[in-house]
């Protein structure tokens, strides 16, 4: 294990991620399991910080690691230390409090425990995913290709750089017509972003709001085929990020918003 670690984390120079990510991962469960102590109103449990009454959300407390991890890995030269993987991990474990908060920073109001509230969920597991994805090895479509300038200056490849640009055009429209995890893929491989940027978009998406009428054809096809297959699929999404994040309040059978369906 120790040599596996060392020959596929340490000597890619994937420490940093690495650090980050089990950060990342270890403090969203922490929050999650502390936000939900206190909605049960476990009385050994610490509570929510509130000086002189004032409830300081964690979102704050993110920021703070986030600065310390950051500036502290501007300072430290080498990427394969200890140190470089204490920098990362407080910035990894920020950035979980800040983006379990997500839907309090787009919405400027608490609206943790609401349907809104899903925002910030959804928001953590994209960058779960993201990062996964990072760590594996996996990089942009292009990313190799944009990077082959050396020493004589010499600028990637014409043909490289137009398949980079049309990926990301691809992946762009997709996310507009609400497949944000088509889109993510996308990012990566290239095929997948270029096919769901010619389907059809989710109903409430962006590019549905542009470019379907109402009461027009493709309006009421979008509509079918999201009744038909993505909301199921929704739905088993949202059953399954409240098995580790919590219930909302009201959650019910209700239709998901127009973000969390994009999701």
């Amino acid at each position: 294990m120790v040599e596996w670690f060392g020959s596929h984390v340490v000597d890619t120079g994937r420490l940093p991620l690495f650090s980050f990510f089990v950060a990342f991962v270890a403090g969203f469960l922490l929050i999650r399991l502390s936000v939900r102590m206190i909605r049960a109103r476990v009385r050994w449990w610490p509570g929510n910080v509130r000086p002189g009454g004032l409830h300081i959300h964690h979102v704050v407390f993110g920021v703070g690691f986030m600065l310390l991890g950051g500036v502290s890995a501007l300072l430290i030269p080498e990427r394969d230390g200890v140190p470089i993987a204490v920098a990362a991990s407080l910035f990894g474990f920020g950035a979980a409090l800040v983006l379990d908060e997500f839907a309090l920073i787009l919405h400027l109001r608490d609206v943790y425990w609401t349907e809104q509230g899903r925002t910030s969920v959804d928001a953590v597991f994209v960058a779960i995913a993201l990062t996964g994805l990072l760590l594996t090895g996996m990089r942009p479509f292009g990313w190799d290709g944009l990077l082959v300038a050396g020493p004589g200056g010499d600028a990637a490849p014409l043909g490289a750089l137009v398949l980079t640009l049309t990926n990301l055009a691809g992946s762009v429209v997709t996310l507009l017509k609400g497949k944000i995890w088509t889109g993510i893929a996308g990012v990566f491989v290239p095929v997948i972003s270029i096919v769901a940027a010619i389907r059809l978009a989710v109903p409430g998406s962006p590019w549905a709001r542009w470019r379907y009428a109402e009461g027009s054809a493709k309006l009421r096809q979008a509509v079918r085929r999201d009744l038909r297959v993505r909301r199921p699929l929704i739905r088993a999404k949202i059953r399954f990020q409240e098995a580790i994040a919590g219930r909302h309040d009201g959650d019910r059978p209700v239709e998901p918003s127009a973000f969390t369906r994009a999701l």
